[in-house]
């Protein structure tokens, strides 16, 4: 088969194809416009979020077998169109679980303990251990929204914690030995932290609004390593002023391109975006949850195996 490459990746991942008797081609810079005149020349397609694969495109791709995203979610892909048209879809969530529970722990355990307010304030020559007093883990109860591979392998990394762990899906069943599975009232009741898990549907672009925050009985921690479209920013940042929300740590943010670039928001710089950048409260990183060493190589192996699977 030949496979046509529209992101660099993890040098395994062709290697190992290669080994398949795969055919691999590589192009990083063409427009879309331009991968659609030649994509009918091609069986299998690998990309992370170069750009969208719809409709259209699957229309021109005649020979496509499979689609290979080396990510967790398949939110680029027209996926019911694609499995009407007999292409198998492999994403890669197993490949940085890991990270992204070590991560969002990391962030977590950094607002409790202002891990960044104190090391930015030290760095100005500023001392103030009372203006950083932390706030413990233990006896709090978190709540993982979204309980598949990513908020899994959250509720592992806080199995060392004197914590409660609930978890709420829209699938039943979910819960194991890690997070016991509750409805949503009781989540919205009981948890001192929100951690979101989930992938970007319909069902959960703005999900996190004024309403779904003010349901909530406690004042409470937010955790977004998921999608950034899933939190309102405006809505979050009112709820940080009036301390319904204590804190948040996003990995990811509302502005972000479907490509997961930044575009210009730090130049045109939103008021809520200003916010967020000057709140002691908040820890912002680049959508690097799942961006480790480690994952890097995990993520290209995982996408290896699924179409070995498949077709060899």
């Amino acid at each position: 088969m030949k496979i046509l490459h529209l992101d660099a990746n993890h040098p395994l991942l062709m290697q190992e194809f290669a080994k398949l008797g795969f055919i691999n081609h590589e192009d990083y810079q063409s427009s879309k416009e331009e991968v659609e005149a030649k994509i009918a020349d091609y069986e299998g397609i690998i990309i992370r979020s170069r750009f969208t694969i719809d409709r259209d495109f699957l229309d021109k791709a005649i020979n496509l077998k499979f689609i290979g995203r080396v990510g967790a979610g398949l939110e680029n892909i027209d996926v019911r169109y694609a499995q009407e048209n007999g292409v198998f879809l492999a994403a890669a969530p197993e490949g940085n679980r890991n990270a992204v529970g070590e991560h969002t722990l990391g962030m977590l355990l950094s607002l409790f303990n202002k891990l960044n307010k104190g090391h930015q304030e030290i760095r100005k020559g500023i001392w103030d251990r009372e203006g950083n007093r932390g706030e413990e883990l233990d006896g709090k109860t978190v709540g993982i929204i979204g309980y598949g591979n990513m908020g899994k392998a959250f509720a592992k990394k806080l199995r060392g914690f004197d914590v409660e762990v609930i978890c709420y899906d829209i699938l039943g069943g979910v819960g194991d030995d890690n997070a016991r599975q509750v409805g949503i009232l009781e989540l919205q009741q009981k948890s001192d932290v929100i951690s979101l898990h989930v992938p970007q549907t319909q069902m959960t672009i703005g999900m996190v609004n004024t309403e779904f925050i003010h349901a909530f009985q406690k004042p409470f921690w937010l955790l977004n390593t998921a999608r950034g479209k899933c939190v309102v920013t405006k809505d979050l940042v009112g709820a940080l002023k009036s301390e319904k929300i204590l804190g948040a740590g996003l990995d990811v943010l509302e502005y972000e391109k479907k490509s997961f670039d930044f575009g210009d928001f730090f130049s045109h710089k939103p008021k809520p975006f200003k916010y967020l950048r000057k709140a002691k409260n908040v820890i912002l990183c680049p959508h690097v949850a799942g961006w480790t060493k480690e994952s890097h190589q995990k993520l290209a192996q995982t996408i290896v195996d699924k179409v070995k699977a498949k077709f060899c």
